[in-house]
């Protein structure tokens, strides 16, 4: 398969854009109202922190292709605690806490704070959709849409529950 295919719940592959859903931070909680319009995603990626199997299992049976990352509230969980993805010719980083060293990404993705962030550093731009599943620090609760466009155009859209 070419990095600007994806393969669809059907099988059949899907050239074109891609509609990402990025949730992190899901505590052991994952609201029931978000699940219908996850599932519309071509792919889930979340950010770390799921908490227990239970969660990581319940975001993975929602028949989307699924990445995901550990948090530092993740034990025992199999996962990678960082990930390179490409998508239509575009590098994501994902990790759970933001590394303090740059990275050779142009978009770096992470959870950890619970508050949403768009911002470029250097050549980076640093995504966080916030915390689907415990909300602090006077952010609402919040997941993302990535949109990578075929020609490799990016679109960022924090969803406040």
């Amino acid at each position: 398969m070419k990095q600007t295919d994806l393969q669809t719940r059907e099988g059949a592959l899907r050239v074109g854009d891609i509609r990402i859903a990025v949730i992190a931070d899901t505590h052991g909680r994952l609201p029931g109202s978000v699940i219908p319009v996850l599932r519309e995603a071509d792919e889930i990626w979340h950010l770390g922190d799921f908490c227990d199997l239970s969660t990581l299992e319940a975001v993975r049976n929602l028949g989307c292709p699924f990445q995901g990352v550990l948090g530092n509230n993740d034990f025992g969980l199999d996962l990678p605690v960082r990930l390179t993805l490409e998508r239509n010719g575009r590098t994501f980083f994902l990790i759970h806490i933001p590394p303090t060293q740059p990275v050779t990404a142009g978009f770096l993705l992470h959870g950890h704070t619970h508050v949403p962030r768009d911002e470029m550093i250097g050549d980076t731009r640093f995504l966080n959709p916030g915390t689907i599943g415990k909300p602090n620090k006077g952010a609402p609760p919040s997941y993302a849409w990535l949109t990578v466009s075929a020609a490799g155009g990016i679109t960022w859209e924090v969803i406040r529950i």
